[in-house]
């Protein structure tokens, strides 16, 4: 698979939009073994400034020495800006790997998840390939059906 493959697999796949529920995210996240339960979490919602809280929190967690992951939504400029670690933007080959590994699990749902339900479970699975110390993760339409709410016990929310 070429980044270009994984790409067109996420966003071409799978329902766009939302959809309430947290059964698909957690029936992945099962299937997959459970990666995010072995991450740290600072989970961030609200109405306004979301993305640069995540941003500052992420940047000064990183210069306190933690291996960061930063979890976003949406992209502005590319897709790889979503799921960063330590500063730097998921690379394709990261990308690529990891994505065939959640493909084997998305595609042997009765409901398939939506495309960013698929999206976190890939960030969850890189974060715990990476061992990160800690993982900012914004939320996306937010609400308690979003689909970060998959994580148990966020360090702060």
């Amino acid at each position: 698979m070429t980044f270009e493959q994984a790409e067109a697999y996420i966003h071409g796949k799978f329902r766009k939009g939302s959809t309430p529920g947290l059964y698909r995210i957690r029936e992945l996240l099962d299937k997959m073994g459970h990666p995010e339960q072995n991450i740290k979490f600072i989970h961030i919602a609200g109405t306004n400034g979301k993305g640069s809280t995540a941003a500052m929190t992420a940047s000064i967690l990183a210069k306190a020495g933690l291996k960061t992951g930063l979890f976003t939504s949406p992209f502005i400029y590319r897709f790889h800006e979503r799921i960063q670690f330590c500063g730097q933007q998921i690379g394709d080959e990261d990308l690529v790997t990891v994505v065939e590994y959640v493909q084997g699990f998305a595609e042997t749902m009765a409901e398939p998840p939506t495309e960013f339900e698929l999206v976190c479970g890939i960030a969850m699975e890189y974060y715990a390939r990476k061992q990160a110390d800690i993982v900012v993760l914004e939320v996306g339409m937010g609400g308690e059906k979003d689909a970060t709410n998959a994580i148990e016990c966020p360090e702060v929310a």
